[in-house]
């Protein structure tokens, strides 16, 4: 399968999950996507300690130790250099490997990238076409560039929490950390316009992103409401959306269910799919502005009709028709033979498991989903990529007896 990035070459200076999270999907679209990684420091005992992504000790799985299988749902089809960057040493191997790469990436503190030698300023000299993206919590260029930050301080400073929930409640947080994965999202969209002016032009540059700017950019329509008309969204019972009705959570005979009338076609189907035109004639539902007004009683009523059957009944009734789905528990999301059916599960040989699960990726190109392999044990690229970099054995047995690798 011919990949759109095959030949690009990506050193990715990365930990944790918004980063790496941006960065496989380079590594999935072909791009050979080298992840530099801390050696860590000789112990008392001889082991090393700090050493690799700290992903790599997120419990509670591990296929062996310090190997978390949290550690493979960011970085599957990557390869693993352990190297250390604040090394003069260290800084030397980096700079040989940007000369061949296309992209230098990281997601670290605001203040250490130019300190690590990792934006443009210290690799145009060995490397003038190299893009070097960014990705930190508040950014490199203000005040906050040295404060470490992390998603859900983003999701509670950016209004998220206070929007989420039912109306009175305690503010919440979402069940996933999705700044990280917005953030790693717009990080890649970003990387990868500068590699296309680049390309062209011969000459790369710094692009950044940090997790509150994103956090602040999903706002999206409720922040021009309120910047334009004073209109605070507020939160709304059942999940529901703040202006179109009905479009929000029910009740079936055994669980929950989302049903969406986003446009009013929607319901109009929906209330002849349910044989319900005594709502049709009912005054207080005959616009969205009037349902919106009397919400809840309609809710109580479309409550009473749907806890009379199951949601597979009302599924099968209305899907196609009305846009609805089950409220699952994450075991049934990801048990839904759907799944199965698009491809969206994939298995991959790990050296501890060799059907290891993950997800497929979200693209297709010509039809097909990419292929995954799984995320390589710490360092076990580190000899491979020094020898092509010109490294002799015996130099690399020196720099990992040195701490450098």
């Amino acid at each position: 399968m011919h990949l759109p990035l095959s030949g690009f070459r990506v050193i990715s200076a990365e930990q944790y999950g918004a980063g790496p999270y941006g960065t496989m999907f380079l590594a999935q679209m072909g791009a050979e996507v080298i992840k530099i990684e801390p050696p860590g420091k000789q112990g008392a005992d001889g082991r090393r300690v700090g050493a690799g992504d700290t992903a790599r000790a997120v419990g509670p799985h591990f296929l062996r130790e310090g190997e978390s299988t949290y550690f493979q749902s960011f970085n599957l089809n990557k390869r693993s250099l352990t190297l250390d960057l604040g090394s003069e040493q260290g800084q030397g191997i980096l700079r040989k490997l940007a000369a061949t790469c296309d992209v230098v990436a990281n997601n670290m503190r605001g203040d250490l990238p130019a300190r690590l030698g990792l934006d443009y300023a210290s690799l145009k000299d060995v490397n003038p076409a190299i893009v070097c993206a960014h990705l930190s919590a508040y950014g490199r260029d203000n005040a906050r560039a040295k404060w470490p930050g992390y998603d859900y301080l983003m999701q509670a400073e950016a209004g998220y929490c206070q929007m989420t929930g039912e109306p009175g409640g305690d503010p919440q947080r979402m069940g996933l950390s999705m700044v990280d994965f917005i953030t790693g999202t717009i990080f890649c969209i970003g990387l990868l316009g500068a590699l296309v002016d680049a390309q062209r032009s011969g000459k790369g540059r710094d692009v950044d992103t940090d997790l509150l700017s994103a956090a602040v950019h999903q706002t999206s329509y409720p922040a021009l409401w309120y910047m334009n008309h004073g209109d605070e969204t507020q939160r709304t019972p059942r999940s529901a959306h703040p202006t179109a009705t009905p479009s929000q959570m029910f009740k079936a005979a055994d669980g929950w269910m989302f049903v969406m009338c986003q446009l009013p076609k929607f319901w109009d189907i929906l209330l002849e799919r349910l044989g319900r035109e005594d709502l049709r004639a009912d005054p207080r539902f005959a616009s969205n502005a009037l349902r919106l007004q009397n919400r809840a009683v309609l809710t109580e009523l479309l409550d009473a009709h749907f806890s009379q059957q199951p949601m597979a009944h009302w599924q099968e009734l209305l899907a196609g028709f009305v846009p609805v789905a089950p409220v699952y528990e994450l075991g049934a999301a990801l048990d839904n033979p759907w799944l199965e059916e698009i491809g969206m599960r994939d298995r991959v040989a790990h050296p501890d498991n060799p059907d290891l699960q993950v997800l497929a990726s979200p693209l297709k190109f010509d039809g097909k989903r990419p292929p995954n392999r799984a995320a390589p044990l710490l360092g076990a690229d580190s000899d491979a990529l020094l020898e092509q970099l010109g490294y002799g054995p015996e130099e690399i047995d020196s720099l990992r007896a040195n701490g450098v690798i």
